[in-house]
């Protein structure tokens, strides 16, 4: 068997400098959100410690009134808490407060990529948005590659719901569908198998999905769909894959705002 370990920690790690790099030179890496309000929000730096590492992570919330529900977002691929806050302020303008927290080696959280513990990183985030925001039920949301951490734990935590946006079925999937050739698909770790985590799901499940999504086909959110015993599906016209955060916008994650007031 290939070394999954080695493999996945070398090029978890490399993709994400290169990911960096490249935001920071488009200027998609926003600054100055480590406390303060903002435009009607109210952000807190929140690090968060689980096995021996101190992670980053950022909580946000409305600051004139109690917010209606909460989510802990998992982000994706060479992503980082930076990325997320316009996502976090659009959030909490409509009533939902949020954590976002980088993974142990990936941006100011120290630490070496593992998916085993990338997991307990997220269970241990999900406990700590359920302390800021108790007796308040804590979703669990999960964006792009973060989509196959949020399925993974679902069992482990207490969540009211999964949402699961522009997922893939399993990372070995994404990657053949991202266009890893074949051969390199054995050094792929066969992790984060979403599709057969839902099956018999008992925990509601939202599905959403751009229709213009070029890394994974909207077949895919179909598929995830058909598995829990309660799902949602929705597919949003006109939309790429990162365009979510990159440009994010109510007409996408107002759908997520309105699945948490139900």
């Amino acid at each position: 068997m290939p070394p999954h370990r080695e493999i996945f920690s070398f090029a978890m790690s490399a993709i994400s400098r290169v990911f960096a790099i490249r935001e920071r030179t488009l200027g998609r890496v926003g600054k100055g959100h480590r406390g303060g309000a903002t435009a009607g929000v109210v952000a807190l730096h929140q690090p968060i410690e689980v096995g021996g590492n101190t992670l980053d992570a950022v909580f946000v919330q409305p600051d004139n009134a109690p917010p209606h529900s909460a989510v802990l977002l998992c982000h994706g691929i060479g992503e980082v808490v930076d990325q997320w806050f316009p996502v976090q302020c659009l959030l909490a303008q409509h009533g939902t407060a949020s954590l976002v927290f980088d993974y142990s080696g990936y941006g100011h959280s120290p630490g070496k990529a593992n998916w085993t513990q990338w997991e307990n990183d997220s269970v241990a985030a999900f406990e700590s948005l359920q302390r800021l925001v108790s007796p308040m039920p804590v979703a669990l949301l999960g964006f792009s590659m973060g989509s196959g951490i949020a399925a993974a734990i679902i069992r482990r935590v207490e969540a009211r719901c999964l949402i699961l946006c522009a997922a893939c079925t399993s990372f070995r999937e994404g990657a053949r569908s991202i266009g890893l050739p074949a051969f390199l698909l054995p050094y792929v770790p066969p992790i984060w198998n979403v599709a057969d985590t839902l099956i018999g799901c008992t925990v509601p499940v939202l599905v959403i999905h751009g229709d213009k999504d070029q890394l994974f086909p909207v077949q895919m959110a179909r598929d995830l769909a058909a598995m829990p015993l309660e799902s949602t599906l929705i597919i949003v016209p006109n939309l790429g894959h990162s365009e979510p955060f990159h440009k994010p916008d109510i007409s996408y994650w107002g759908h997520i705002v309105r699945y948490l007031t139900e």
